[in-house]
């Protein structure tokens, strides 16, 4: 019995997320890919990254949609597609409880993401935190600095490719 009420959960929770991005598609069509219904998280894709700010303050003022927290901002790498990206899980906390995430991704070498630090605060550090951790840049953000690095860190810790320095001021980096 508990396993067929926790798959309606999951489909209630699919089909709220889908009318949400319906809203979404109609506005920005070929600026955002088709929907995908996974189960843990769904999600869809900003094809058109110059259009990412416009469409999250679209995301967070919509009356409809009221988008108001962003729960997380991660850093993704795809060397295999020479891409960097972000992927930022959406809720629409104490109105309408949908959530849905968005992938938004840019080139490896010298890409940028429209920063979104001025649509949800959360996303200041979550920003910085990519940029520190995998070298993307955010147009538009206020203070895009590193954060969990010293500033003259050599390399991004989390790409897949990153090799780790052997000394940082003539100490021995543990690995």
């Amino acid at each position: 019995m508990e396993e067929s009420q926790g798959t309606i959960g999951q489909s209630a929770v699919v089909e709220a997320s889908r009318a949400a991005y319906a809203i979404i598609r109609e506005k920005f069509a070929d600026a955002v890919s088709e929907f995908d219904a996974n189960p843990t998280m769904p999600f869809f894709e900003i094809l058109d990254t110059s259009r990412w700010s416009e469409i999250a303050l679209f995301m967070r003022d919509n009356a409809s949609l009221r988008f108001t927290y962003m729960a997380c901002l991660s850093g993704m790498d795809y060397p295999e597609d020479a891409k960097l990206g972000i992927v930022c899980n959406l809720e629409s906390l104490g109105e309408h409880g949908h959530r849905i995430a968005v992938k938004v991704k840019c080139d490896r070498d010298g890409g940028a993401i429209p920063s979104v630090a001025n649509v949800w605060k959360t996303a200041d550090w979550h920003e910085r935190e990519a940029f520190d951790m995998y070298g993307m840049l955010f147009t538009g953000h206020p203070d895009l600095r590193r954060i969990l690095c010293p500033e003259d860190w050599e390399g991004y810790p989390l790409r897949k490719d990153y090799e780790v320095q052997e000394n940082y001021h003539g100490i021995k980096v543990p690995y």
